[in-house]
């Protein structure tokens, strides 16, 4: 387990270990541009020092011809694996840095060997952070160069009767550069898929977020919609037959108890999908089945409601059989709110693969307001596209209003 250690500021406790042992990723699966890139890579630029100085010494044994390594040489060894410290932030920079010093080391005719891990790593770093023709531009120079030093400019430059280099010695370093190009390409390739998916894993985690933000923001308005315009309205009948119809007075109030422990029992059944995600309900999700209830509620405040039923009825999926009873009990709660009409009539028409909504009300529009959010007719829109049906909602030619809702269902499968 990894030790952590609180820090005296009082800041999040200090992490040791590899970043992937706490949650993070390994520096080849960071995507280009991550904040753990940034930083100065000074463990493996002083690891690349150690095996470039080391192996060096080991290579001038077998190479008496070239010159013996002195103080320049060992700076020049030193000075490349210096530069890419600053390889994450400027690669390309880094990377013709560590090109001209290596040049400058054959053109002194030093010996060969590990001088060229150094290259490799700065041609590595610049085509995995996404720069791939100054990477090429940079081989092809370092090419260039020693071709240009080990086969016409040999004469003039150390160390003395040198001779031109054997071909076969070009294509061997042909094919290395070839293999780190390669093997970066490959890298560079694997992160920027990495990259693309994590990517597209927050954009999907965000729209789940923001589908079940809105599921909860639908279901919180229809069901205090419904059940505050029921006691706002018994409300006013219970403040107005106070004293003249006591008991009038006594069954508003019992119309309201009635409503605000329905609405509260809705609303904590909401609320607990927050705190416990994805668990069942304790409660099932209404549903057609309680359209009676609703129409009890309707009476309360003062709507008399007339269900019609055709076709041969259907236990519907969970998800429909809500959406049908949400658009219903928003369109009621809109009859209260804005209709001057007391009477309603809900048609509910099964048929083969469809189930058609109606709620008619005989108006006239009532033109006051009642508190509401603007939300209803946007809501029963985005439950019936959720399941690729449509609404219609608008006033009727006889000066009513009809909201009529055709929804594609499925039959509830039986155990």
């Amino acid at each position: 387990m990894d030790e952590q250690r609180s820090r005296p500021d009082g800041g999040p406790p200090r992490r040791h270990g590899p970043p992937w042992a706490h949650g993070g990723a390994p520096w080849w699966r960071r995507p280009p541009g991550s904040r753990n890139g940034t930083g100065l890579p000074w463990r493996s630029s002083l690891v690349l020092a150690v095996v470039v100085s080391a192996g060096t010494g080991f290579a001038t044994r077998n190479q008496p011809d070239r010159e013996a390594l002195d103080v320049l040489g060992r700076l020049l060894l030193l000075a490349g694996p210096a530069v890419l410290l600053v390889r994450r932030r400027h690669p390309v920079a880094a990377l013709y840095a560590v090109v001209v010093i290596t040049l400058v080391y054959l053109g002194a005719g030093y010996p060969y060997g590990p001088v060229f891990l150094t290259v490799a790593v700065a041609v590595f770093s610049a085509v995995v952070a996404g720069h791939r023709r100054p990477a090429w531009g940079a081989v092809a120079l370092l090419w260039a160069g020693h071709l240009l030093i080990a086969h016409w400019l040999y004469a003039y430059l150390p160390p003395a009767g040198d001779r031109p280099a054997a071909w076969g010695q070009e294509l061997v370093g042909a094919a290395w550069i070839a293999a780190v190009l390669a093997a970066a390409e490959a890298v560079r390739v694997r992160r920027e898929q990495w990259a693309r998916e994590h990517a597209e894993r927050q954009a999907a985690e965000k729209r789940r977020v923001d589908e079940e933000r809105l599921r909860i923001a639908r279901e919180l308005h229809d069901v205090l919609a419904h059940s505050i315009s029921v006691i706002n309205v018994q409300a006013g009948v219970g403040l107005a037959l106070l004293d003249s119809d006591p008991e009038q007075a006594r069954t508003a109030l019992t119309t309201i108890k009635a409503a605000s422990k329905e609405a509260l029992g809705e609303v904590r059944q909401v609320l607990d999908t927050l705190r416990a995600p994805g668990e069942a309900p304790r409660a099932p999700a209404p549903g057609l089945g309680r359209l009676p209830e609703l129409v009890e509620q309707a009476a309360g405040a003062g709507l008399r409601v007339e269900i019609v039923t055709e076709g041969k009825e259907t236990a519907l999926v969970p998800g429909a059989d809500l959406a049908a009873f949400r658009i219903v009990q928003e369109a009621l709660t809109n009859v209260v709110r804005h209709s001057g009409s007391r009477t309603a009539r809900v048609e509910v028409a099964y048929a083969p693969g469809r189930l058609a909504l109606t709620v008619d009300d005989e108006g006239p529009a009532t033109g006051a307001d009642h508190g509401g959010s603007g939300r209803g007719l946007v809501g029963m829109r985005e439950r019936a596209a959720a399941l690729g049906g449509t609404i219609e909602a608008g006033p009727r030619a006889d000066g009513g209003f009809r909201v009529h809702a055709e929804l594609p269902i499925e039959p509830k499968e039986t155990p």
